[in-house]
């Protein structure tokens, strides 16, 4: 399962996802994962949840991406949950039509559903710049 935090800079996403990886915390029979591109969440994270800056091992790009999250759940099998806070800030992904993003996560839909995680990203973006067929394998959050 794939749920999707979206909206444009400044409005509180990544708040939200805070909460949620609070909340996950706290009802999780296994790991929780959080997963940010450089370091800012050390105090805001409850210290339960593991906190994965991509800065640290050079991921750039949906492809490494993809690999990370995969390596991640390939070296814990007790992970129920995955945050990730800058989606396309972690894949470097400066033109943001939406078309890399939706075929990444198609692909995410395919780890959660092997691994039994849930992922959860936020994205910077507009709903109505987003491809709406990414809609029929993620849900929206916020």
């Amino acid at each position: 399962m794939i749920s999707l935090i979206i909206g444009k800079k400044g409005t509180g996403k990544t708040k939200v996802l805070v909460e949620h990886v609070n909340d996950a915390v706290h009802v999780s029979s296994g790991n929780v994962v959080c997963i940010e591109k450089e370091t800012k969440l050390t105090y805001d994270v409850n210290y339960r949840a593991r906190l994965i800056a991509t800065d640290v091992f050079g991921v750039t790009g949906y492809d490494a991406f993809y690999g990370f999250l995969s390596g991640v759940c390939a070296g814990d099998h007790d992970i129920t949950d995955i945050f990730v806070d800058a989606t396309y800030r972690i894949a470097d992904d400066k033109e943001r039509t939406g078309e890399e993003l939706a075929a990444f996560l198609k692909k995410v839909d395919g780890l959660s559903k092997i691994s039994d995680t849930k992922f959860t990203f936020t994205i910077s973006s507009d709903l109505e710049e987003l491809p709406e067929a990414m809609f029929e394998y993620c849900e929206k959050l916020n």
